[in-house]
């Protein structure tokens, strides 16, 4: 497998591709702001005809060199033994997440399906729903990992790019095939609980509306004081815990994408076990950082040979809230596990898809490093 990247700052100038073009690219992927990205579509679309074009916009771009803001990356992959599908779908709203889901595994061929990668639109939908409408065709086995596009942390439209070009409403996934494909994946967080635990005595599917027979949004705002100014940009430095109806912790975050006043209820990333608990969580950088470095060794130790390869990171906007100018460190740290044979390429994101490692049961996750390692094995 051939890796190669091109990071683009600025979306007004022409862009010469020919650098990713020369290697004659199986996969694209892009990954930018929404200006950026809507302003490169185009050429993206032209320059890489002949390849499978994959992107989203972001909350954040991630490439060799680190974070930025505004910028699109581009990294191309050639591969030697893989075959590449894509499937895209349209998701008609947050109801028809599930089925959307079966939607684009019904237009892939099962048979050899080694993993997945999907990126959707990242505010009118319900994460956990796509992955579960995915997962009821292709079956538990097969791994799927990607994210939710972002924009900027305004919460207001996203944008995903595939071969037919960009739109807001899409979901598209990719479907690899090949003996000789290293798929390996990692996802950690980073984040500490406080607060009591409380009862979900009422929520719909990702919609939750009581807790402990409160308004959830007047919970939420107890808890956050003068943050509760901010919703629902300000809930992503407070995420909630997931816990089971034993109050144990169940490996799984949640992230407010919007809060409806009149209602009082809160609309999570992916979906709430009605019969579970929440509790609040903050993080400081380091932790967050000493996060991203376990996402990235638990892929490593997945990985079965060292050949290069590219490391797909999706990692969450609030993250990047809570690191702020230190936020290149937890990229860093993913680019010193896995060494110089790597290329780091993603992006900060509304949600991140991947299983818990080294289990192929994938779910969506908030708030976390989730890391994607991809490679030929010769």
């Amino acid at each position: 497998m051939k890796v190669s990247q091109l990071t683009v700052r600025s979306a007004y100038e022409a862009t010469d591709y020919s650098t990713l073009t020369a290697l004659q690219p199986t996969l694209v992927f892009a990954f930018g702001s929404v200006d950026a990205l809507r302003g490169a579509a185009s050429a993206l679309s032209s320059a890489f005809a002949d390849s499978h074009l994959v992107g989203c916009s972001t909350a954040g771009e991630i490439s060799q060199q680190g974070v930025e803001d505004g910028s699109l990356v581009v990294t191309a992959l050639r591969f030697e033994h893989t075959r590449v599908e894509q499937v895209s779908a349209i998701l008609a709203d947050m109801a028809d997440s599930f089925a959307a889901g079966q939607r684009l595994a019904q237009g892939l061929e099962i048979e050899g399906l080694r993993a997945i990668l999907i990126f959707g639109q990242g505010v009118a939908i319900n994460g956990s729903a796509v992955i579960g409408g995915l997962a009821s065709v292709v079956g538990a086995h097969v791994p799927i990992t990607g994210g939710l596009a972002g924009d900027g942390g305004a919460f207001s439209k996203t944008w995903v790019l595939d071969d037919m070009g960009l739109s807001s409403d899409r979901l598209v996934c990719v479907g690899l095939y090949g003996e000789k494909l290293e798929f390996s994946h990692g996802s950690f967080g980073g984040w500490s609980p406080f607060g009591p635990a409380r009862k979900v005595t009422r929520s719909d599917n990702n919609v939750l509306y009581e807790l402990d027979g409160e308004s959830a949004l007047e919970v939420y705002k107890k808890y956050l004081g003068d943050h509760a100014k901010g919703l629902p940009a300000s809930g992503l430095l407070f995420p909630f815990a997931m816990l089971g109806s034993d109050h144990n912790d169940v490996g799984l975050i949640r992230t407010i994408l919007a809060v409806d006043e009149a209602s009082g209820s809160l609309t999570l990333a992916g979906d709430i076990d009605p019969n579970g608990y929440l509790k609040l969580m903050h993080a400081s950088t380091d932790a967050l950082v000493e996060g991203a470095e376990s996402a990235a060794q638990a892929a490593q130790a997945m990985h079965a040979n060292d050949n290069d390869g590219l490391a797909l990171l999706v990692s969450c906007v609030g993250r990047k809230l809570v690191m702020g100018g230190r936020v290149d460190e937890e990229v860093e740290a993913v680019g010193e596990v896995f060494g110089r044979g790597a290329t780091l390429a993603g992006f900060y994101s509304y949600g991140e898809i991947s299983p818990f490692a080294p289990s192929v049961d994938c779910k969506l996750h908030n708030q976390t490093m989730t890391i994607t390692y991809l490679s030929e094995s010769a």
